[in-house]
């Protein structure tokens, strides 16, 4: 029982890392497309800047949760997937650091530098988690030891480029509503064309993600054995429709686009269950929340902790956004 609940959590932990810090390396990779002038790109910073670290605790809380809840997972998936792990960790490195030292010297060389560098740390973490992923619902090259048997290579299979393409489509998506929330005037109209022909690409790869999962993967048994289940790609569809139909009313239509995110995200979780890291040479050697947990007590220890330290982020983190939930003008302090 504590293995399912912490699979869960596992799951819901992942999805909110990538419903909240999604919309920043959308707004990131849209930057060099809608920010016309100087005093754009600042704002489109300033529409980050309050944000983007306390999002990424949910990123340190999901890996934290992989290591202390399922070690065995930890271990093999950080191993295995080495590689693509420690570029997307050199590129959010590198999306962080922009925050601090675009602003350090005047000079359209050392801010176009910097420009640069926080377009490649938004869209490639936001590529190479779609990969990850993707990977791991069709199942990693792993042995019964836990050795991978492949290459970087390997993982830039055409399942894992189209995972990769969607997740970046949907994150940019994410991030064109954002801006709709946070910007005004012609800034916001470009974002609001952004994100209606987006949405139509987005639709395009959805539907497409969803034919080639059923080939690729087992993630559709779960679902063909529990219809309860189904639920979750309905609420997907749902908000992702809703979503575009209320895209004049900025926060309902990033509201929905949250659900978008989260459902998605979900949607593979509840298929690979009770797989953490389906084996794609022998599935007896699957690494499961069963197979590769912790010990009953420091479940219970965790679950514990959770329970307190949890609301607590989530209090903070709505402070947060209802204290900064006002548009950014142009003609107010720009911290960036």
């Amino acid at each position: 029982m504590l293995e399912t609940i912490w699979f869960v959590l596992w799951g819901v932990l992942w999805a909110v890392y990538f419903m909240l810090d999604g919309f920043d390396f959308g707004v990131g990779t849209l930057m060099p497309f809608l920010a016309k002038d100087e005093n754009e790109r600042r704002v489109l910073y300033n529409a980050q800047g309050p944000f983007w670290d306390g999002n990424e605790v949910w990123l340190i809380t999901a890996g934290g949760v992989t290591f202390a809840a399922f070690p065995t997972t930890y271990a093999v998936m950080f191993s295995s997937l080495y590689s693509a792990l420690m570029l997307i960790l050199f590129a959010l490195i590198l999306r962080g650091v922009t925050f601090e030292f675009r602003g350090k010297a005047e000079g359209t060389a050392w801010r176009g530098l910097w420009d640069a560098c926080h377009f490649i740390g938004s869209a490639a973490p936001a590529l190479l988690f779609g990969v990850a992923f993707a990977n791991i619902f069709a199942g990693i090259p792993i042995d019964a030891d836990g050795v991978y048997q492949g290459t970087l290579l390997t993982l830039l299979n055409p399942y894992g480029l189209l995972g990769g393409a969607f997740f970046l489509v949907m994150f940019m998506y994410h991030g064109a509503l954002w801006l709709t929330v946070k910007t005004s005037g012609d800034l916001e109209r470009r974002a609001r064309t952004a994100a209606s022909g987006l949405w139509v690409a987005l639709l395009l790869l959805a539907v497409a993600f969803l034919v080639y999962t059923w080939f690729a993967t087992n993630l559709y048994a779960n679902y063909l054995a529990h219809p309860l289940l189904w639920l979750i790609p309905a609420l997907a569809v749902a908000g992702l429709v809703l979503s575009r139909l209320s895209i004049g009313s900025p926060w309902k239509a990033w509201g929905l686009s949250c659900l978008t995110v989260v459902a998605c995200t979900l949607f593979g979780v509840a298929g690979l269950f009770p797989n953490l890291l389906p084996s794609s040479i022998d599935p007896a050697a699957s690494l499961t929340a069963f197979n590769s947990s912790s010990s009953p007590l420091t479940l219970k220890i965790m679950l514990g902790v959770a329970l307190v330290m949890v609301p607590v982020v989530i209090v903070y983190q709505a402070w947060v956004y209802k204290h900064f939930s006002h548009k950014i003008t142009d003609d107010q302090h720009l911290a960036y």
